[in-house]
């Protein structure tokens, strides 16, 4: 053998191997993205299942509150329907924290209902919910972070084009979510 093909299957070795590494890498990052998602997914559904109890508790007390409790029975539905794509589905979850604070805060106005023991336990166990998805969302944004520098970066954003890595839309709180929150007392 020449010291050319030497150097030439050295070249090689070298660039499968970074190819290899770099592959692999993404490979950790996109599944550190779907398992970050699978946990915003649990407790979203955890979210999901106390909405109906929930709306029942306060509607007796609030009809005047029809069409709030409407639009979040129509985007829980609309939730489970399995039909709609990530993103879809993280911007509906984004109008569904709202809503729900606003079904808190009609409680305000019925000292009756927020002192009643399924209210307050439904309340409890909204909370817990809330910070658990909000802590899932944090660790979503990192994993997307991640992976999203490395489908851009030089060079693993070489090997992401060719094995079809994309970036991921990050878990953002739309304008009404920025406000304070008040989950009643």
């Amino acid at each position: 053998m020449t010291r050319f093909t030497l150097f030439l299957l050295l070249f090689a070795a070298v660039a499968v191997i970074t190819v290899v590494v770099i592959f692999n890498g993404l490979v950790y990052k996109r599944n550190r993205v779907r398992n970050a998602f699978s946990s915003i997914d649990v407790n979203l559904r955890k979210r999901y299942d106390l909405i109906p109890a929930l709306v029942e508790t306060v509607k007796g007390f609030a009809k005047h509150e029809e069409a709030l409790f409407t639009r979040l029975v129509e985007a829980r539905n609309r939730i489970g329907s399995g039909e709609l794509n990530e993103s879809q589905r993280l911007r509906l979850e984004e109008e569904i924290g709202p809503a729900v604070r606003r079904v808190l805060a009609v409680a305000e106005d019925y000292p009756e209902l927020r002192s009643g023991s399924h209210f307050l336990n439904l309340q409890r166990n909204l909370t817990e919910i809330e910070e658990q998805i909000s802590a899932a969302r944090r660790a979503y944004n990192a994993a997307v972070f991640e992976i999203n520098n490395a489908v851009e970066s030089f060079p693993s954003n070489l090997v992401a084009n060719t094995f079809g890595f994309r970036c991921h839309d990050f878990f953002e709180a739309d304008a009404g979510e920025r406000g304070p929150v008040d989950f009643g007392s």
